[in-house]
């Protein structure tokens, strides 16, 4: 990846846009969806901090940055605080080099844990206390979880929590044309048992179940990954999973094997994939879900993450032309709960000020997840919001399942080693659907990472 080039305070503040002059995008008290009397409240507590300066630095850009400002311009509206909002190419890198040279953000938008875990062990983050880790505990779905992804040691060895989730991705989710099962008289799983069994009966009707593909040039692999950590939360404890996580448990480990043999059930039956096993491992990821929209269709299922309507024909509407059902968990393991896999990003105090403490309380307000709620391409897990406030039906659906799941986790293969969950762990997957048998893939990615210095 390129050198990022260091901005100066100045230029952020140009680049930051108009969050302070932009118009609110829902007038405040107009819309019976939206929860105005947190936005009230908050800015009766408020009004004090007129005048102060807020500058946040994150990985969103383009339509996520004009979204993410109509957000922030109720903030400012709020309080009277200028507010300004950033990114940069190579955020990551930035956001670090930044903290290390003394002169960060107020608060730094953090996608993934790993980088949170390493800003918080170099000091660089201010604890947010636990009064907010007990507030997301009681008020988001799977709450603990969310604290958990929050919570590390700072510089002083000592735990705290460092990091309030915000915009969540879905990942446990099974994508088909409503069309397509009415037509055949097919009922949406509630069960994995009933999955199995809806697979084996579009067989029987001579259709092909699946579209899978895991191509993705350089990062071919990654969707088999998804799958396998899905089978993961559904055959073993969230312990378990992130014992994996950890190599605590290791990927040879009948319990690895076992979930990586519970999608090869799919992925390596040939009537039950379009195009034959071959075709999964060649398949572009990106136009693995148009064989749903032909006519006959060449499949009715394919599982993939919140994203993936994006690559679907331009024509299609969400809620109509496709939908989608939670990936079922097994009928003979309610132990397990109703657990999702996916992502989340998270605000960080990189240099603490009444203001950024005050924009922490704003994200305590329904109102500041329903203003993006009612647009686009978010999702939250906070159980105060109007579900209805989703731009569509589809978003609602999506946002209930978080709201109400038992287990959330992030992906594993984002918290493993580069050269593992970037690597020996896409590789592998292509071997195993390639022909390996999963105990002989899964000793291959653990020799990858009994390997690593």
């Amino acid at each position: 990846m390129r050198t990022s080039v260091w901005i100066g305070t100045a230029a952020l503040a140009l680049i930051a846009g108009m969050a302070n002059a932009q118009e609110l995008k829902f007038p405040p008290g107009q819309d019976a969806k939206f929860n105005w009397k947190s936005y009230e409240d908050f800015k009766a507590a408020h009004a004090d901090l007129k005048g102060q300066n807020l500058t946040l630095f994150g990985p969103w850009r383009g339509e996520d940055e004009v979204l993410f400002n109509s957000v922030l311009a109720y903030f400012n509206a709020a309080t009277g605080i200028n507010g300004k909002y950033s990114s940069s190419e190579n955020y990551e890198q930035q956001i670090v080099i930044d903290t290390q040279a003394g002169s960060p953000p107020n608060i730094a938008i953090i996608p993934q844990p790993g980088l949170l875990a390493d800003l918080s062990t170099k000091g660089f983050l201010t604890s947010l206390g636990q009064e907010n880790a007990d507030w997301v505990k009681t008020n988001y779905g799977s709450g603990e979880d969310w604290v958990r992804y929050g919570t590390y040691k700072g510089k002083d060895g000592k735990e705290g929590y460092f990091g309030f989730p915000f915009k969540a991705d879905l990942k446990s989710m099974v994508w088909y044309v409503p069309e397509n099962f009415e037509e055949a008289g097919y009922e949406v799983p509630k069960t994995m048992e009933d999955l199995i069994k809806l697979t084996d009966q579009i067989v029987e009707d001579g259709g092909v179940p699946w579209c899978i593909g895991l191509g993705s040039g350089g990062a071919t692999g990654w969707p088999a990954t998804d799958w396998v950590e899905d089978m993961m939360l559904r055959t073993q404890t969230p312990e378990t999973y992130d014992k994996w996580v950890s190599n605590e448990v290791k990927f040879d480990d009948p319990a690895v094997v076992g979930a990586i043999e519970e999608f090869g059930k799919f992925a390596k039956n040939e009537k039950y994939v379009a195009g034959g096993v071959a075709a999964v491992a060649s398949t572009d990821f990106r136009d693995s879900p148009k064989g749903l929209f032909d006519i006959p269709p060449k499949c009715y299922l394919h599982h993939q993450a919140s994203f993936v309507p994006s690559f679907f024909p331009p024509d299609k509407e969400l809620g109509v032309d496709a939908d989608f059902f939670y990936m079922p968990t097994y009928a003979s393991k309610p132990e397990l709960g109703t657990p999702v896999l996916g992502a989340g990003t998270f605000f960080a105090v990189t240099k603490d000020s009444p203001a950024a403490e005050a924009f922490i309380e704003f994200l305590k307000t329904p109102i500041a997840h329903e203003v993006w709620m009612a647009q686009a391409s978010f999702l939250t897990p906070y159980k105060g919001v109007n579900l209805d406030a989703y731009a569509n039906e589809v978003l609602k659906k999506q946002g209930e399942l978080l709201t109400k799941a038992t287990t959330f986790r992030f992906d594993a293969s984002d918290q493993m080693p580069g050269k593992i969950g970037a690597g020996a762990f896409w590789t592998g997957m292509i071997d195993y659907v390639g022909g390996k048998d999963a105990k002989t893939a899964a000793t291959e990615i653990q020799k990858a990472w009994d390997g690593l210095k």
